[in-house]
């Protein structure tokens, strides 16, 4: 299929950074080859550092061989897509860049007979983005509000006034419907289909509120420990770098009630109305509803692991915790009363992030069985599938039952390959579609919700629990379960016997 568009002009600040090599230019480049991209199109990278053009290549083609999941690029298709690349060496502080851009955007367009699209991404240090934005709005570089857009990657802000500062700062210069502020995990496909699975399917949305649902619980879990990010993550945190973003995107997205159509707009304000009615935490709930914990020494797949406060750049006395989990509810019609249990933490048993929705038990007890709650899991990664839990007759002359798993699997029911999140991501903001990116309100809302967390935290409430490394956690997690049945769910690592759902053809 080849998609045509509105010639593109997209500069990276930042291109010779990790992301732009790991991420961003391979998901261009395999959205080049599979057609997606306009004829008329050219990549700017700007960096800081010196580099030939020749030299900027060479390193772009290793991060495609090594991280496109399109594996090593044929040489016909590199050749035609590196005719696409430029590198700019430019300091972000100086005027002199930004009046070379000018000139280079411009010369573009002429070459393209037409104003090509503007798309601005900031692969930068959050301290350089109030330097480029000014500078971008001063020499009116991105001044068509239709064609023009700015990507911003998170950390969105470090605690609620800087992420009012910085959308302070953003809208002062631009737009809101030109800022796309970009969260890799609304990219990936097992996310995306939260909303075909809920509205598109009747049998399943009639079900999904406090009258058929129990429990709701949200896990992403990884494996690897902080590595090389210790300074970064030290002065973060879980609560900060997980949970403020991912976990309650996925939240937003399983809670919030149909949108009135499928637009961007209208899909964003459901999901900022459910976040505004999250109960807001105080110092007793705190104190009940939330765990912090730091991993310590330990073993992931064979191989030892050191504790948190050994790793580099870490402070030996940091409080910084590695693991959060929290309880908590959502007061409105559909969700008053239904607990919801989110969980993040690194050097974990393995990487998983999951959705679990368990339903209330039926009010028919005619069955002398132990009976499992029906569940809803959503596996987002490493499965992507979605499985339901029931109960069935095992085969014999007695009335027997056991937990059964009817599976609905990316691999087994698609022969299309499965897009990276970026490929997604970027596209959309090509096309000018806001739909999986975050808007302003969005993300204070969600500061606003962990706040009284860190607020209590940075009085020193709130004692530090550990963990070893190749765990599921620390044990007070399980305390957050105030019924005796409740316990955190995960699929079981040997499952049971399944019933495969295939897509019709």
């Amino acid at each position: 299929m080849n998609f045509k568009h509105t010639p593109a002009n997209i500069v990276i600040f930042g291109g010779g950074g990790d992301l732009s090599w790991r991420k961003l230019v391979p998901a261009f480049y395999n959205l080049f080859i599979n057609g997606y991209l306009p004829d008329q199109f050219t990549i700017f990278s700007i960096d800081f550092q010196n580099l030939t053009e020749a030299a900027y290549k060479k390193h772009i083609l290793q991060g495609i061989n090594l991280f496109s999941r399109s594996g090593k690029a044929k040489a016909a298709d590199w050749k035609n897509f590196s005719k696409h690349l430029r590198f700019i060496q430019g300091d972000f502080t100086s005027d002199a860049l930004y009046l070379q851009l000018i000139q280079t955007l411009d010369s573009n367009d002429k070459a393209f007979n037409t104003r090509a699209t503007r798309l601005f991404y900031y692969s930068v240090a959050p301290r350089f983005i109030e330097t480029i934005s000014t500078n971008i709005s001063k020499h009116n570089i991105a001044n068509n509000r239709k064609q023009d857009r700015i990507i911003v990657e998170k950390p969105f802000g470090t605690d609620l006034a800087s992420a009012q500062q910085l959308n302070k700062l953003l809208r002062s210069h631009f737009y809101e419907d030109q800022i796309y502020r970009i969260d890799h995990y609304l990219g990936k496909e097992v996310v995306q289909n939260i909303l075909a699975f809920r509205f598109a399917n009747y049998i399943f949305e009639p079900l999904w509120s406090n009258k058929f649902i129990d429990q709701i619980q949200i896990s992403v879990a990884e494996s690897v420990s902080v590595g090389t990010r210790g300074g970064y993550y030290d002065k973060s945190g879980a609560l900060r770098d997980m949970v403020q973003n991912h976990l309650l995107q996925l939240l937003s997205l399983v809670t919030m009630d149909c949108p009135k159509n499928y637009d961007a707009e209208e899909i964003r304000k459901a999901k900022v109305k459910v976040l505004k009615k999250v109960r807001r935490f105080n110092a007793i709930s705190v104190a009940q509803n939330v765990v912090k914990a730091q991993y310590v020494a330990g073993e992931i797949d064979g191989k030892p692991q050191a504790a948190y406060r050994d790793e580099p750049d870490v402070a030996k006395n940091s409080q910084t915790e590695t693991y959060v989990a929290l309880k908590l509810f959502i007061d409105n019609n559909r969700w008053k009363g239904v607990p919801f249990y989110l969980r993040t933490g690194k050097c974990m048993a393995k990487k998983s992030s999951e959705i679990i929705i368990q339903f209330k038990d039926g009010p028919h007890k005619i069955f002398k069985d132990d009976i499992e709650p029906n569940r809803l899991v959503i596996s987002i990664q490493p499965e992507r599938e979605i499985s339901l839990l029931f109960e069935g007759k095992i085969p014999g002359l007695e009335m027997k039952l056991r937990p059964l798993e009817m599976d609905f699997t990316y691999q087994g029911s698609f022969e299309e390959e499965t897009p990276e999140a970026y490929e997604t991501l970027l596209l959309d903001a090509l096309e000018g579609d806001a739909t999986l990116f975050i808007r302003g309100d969005q993300v204070e809302t969600a500061w606003s919700i962990v706040m009284p967390i860190l607020d209590e935290w940075a009085k020193g409430k709130n004692s530090m629990k550990k963990y070893k490394a190749g765990s599921w956690g620390p044990k007070a997690a399980e305390g957050l379960f105030t019924q005796s049945a409740y316990k955190w769910l995960s699929l079981p690592e040997n499952k049971k016997p399944t019933v495969i759902i295939k897509s019709t053809k």
